[in-house]
């Protein structure tokens, strides 16, 4: 099997730096920036022109709004380094990392990555954005799987900056270690997930509040409304600067130990309570999505996204703030 062991492949300390982005959607736009705001070049690849197009628009207003909270600086420096490419072999050319993100159809993936795998050279890493596929499912087939691993970002990723790394058992350890040292470089926090395992950690941590959320609106227990605003104004308000076990450990008077003591019974029979996951279609899915609607129209949710990126990029602001 090919390695991953060149030196001077093992880091991205030299010139020139290049990222082709593959997918102009809302996840391929936030890694443009990224790799943009941290003087790479980039390449944003799409077959569809009018998304190319949209995309060019969105960075544009995304990196106004990163500089008016002075998130960033020069954005018009930023802008000039992004490519916009409708051709894919002019797209990865001379790239040194390829991120994709496109659509969450597994073989439409492994064509695309075939076709890049025989495009690149055998140093240069693929990654995907994906949320549902393993990098085993993408990459089993290729002669170069060594070198493919998960990305996984969350939404917008040049706002929130989890970056979950989530090789396959044949990719390269070194392209592992070399994925993690360029999202620190790009200023995104990175994790490791350490063996296969559907939604990795993110979308399983946030599957288990959505479940419960289901079932009690199911229950007939809370509304939506309420649910929305015990996550909110509630444990939301902990979680954006500090995770569920430094949070335990500082809600009892010993720390994390003393704290299982005292609730551990609890949470062990609210878990033992759930003998089936929510079916998350149906009269449940529709009564939700009437709850949604009725607050916040259809044509609506993207002018609704644009301000949960705008509170976003405040938030991120004001952790800056106190973190120095």
């Amino acid at each position: 099997m090919t390695r991953y062991n060149s030196p001077q492949n093992r880091n991205f300390n030299g010139a020139p730096k290049r990222a082709a982005i593959i997918g102009a959607g809302l996840i391929g736009r936030g890694w443009a920036i990224v790799f943009a705001r941290s003087k790479w070049r980039v390449s944003v690849y799409d077959t569809d022109f009018s998304a190319l197009n949209d995309a060019r628009i969105a960075v544009a207003e995304q990196l106004r709004v990163l500089d008016e909270l002075g998130l960033c600086t020069q954005p018009g420096d930023i802008l000039r380094r992004i490519e916009y490419e409708s051709d894919l072999s002019a797209a990865v050319n001379n790239a040194r990392y390829v991120q994709e993100c496109g659509p969450e159809n597994l073989n439409t993936k492994k064509a695309l990555f075939s076709e890049l795998d025989g495009l690149l050279p055998s140093h240069v890493i693929l990654a995907s954005s994906t949320s549902g596929f393993t990098a085993s499912e993408i990459s089993g087939h290729l002669q170069g799987k060594h070198r493919v691993l998960v990305a996984h970002p969350v939404n917008p990723p040049h706002l929130v900056p989890l970056v979950e790394i989530a090789p396959a058992e044949s990719t390269d350890p070194a392209v592992v270690n070399a994925a993690r040292e360029l999202m620190i470089a790009l200023n995104q926090v990175p994790i490791t997930v350490q063996r296969e395992i559907p939604g990795f950690v993110l979308n399983r941590l946030q599957g288990a509040l959505l479940n419960e959320a289901m079932h009690l609106v199911e229950g007939g227990n809370a509304t939506p409304e309420d649910i929305d605003k015990a996550v909110r104004d509630g444990l939301g308000l902990r979680w954006s600067f500090m995770g569920p076990f430094e949070t335990i450990d500082l809600n009892a008077p010993a720390g994390l130990a003393d704290y299982a003591c005292r609730y551990g019974k609890m949470y062990r029979k609210m878990a033992q309570s759930r003998t089936a996951p929510p079916e998350w279609r149906g009269k449940p899915v529709e009564r939700l999505e009437r709850f949604r609607r009725a607050a916040l129209k259809r044509d609506d949710i993207a002018d609704r996204q644009g301000w949960r990126d705008y509170r976003l990029a405040a938030l991120v602001s004001h952790k800056r703030q106190q973190e120095n």
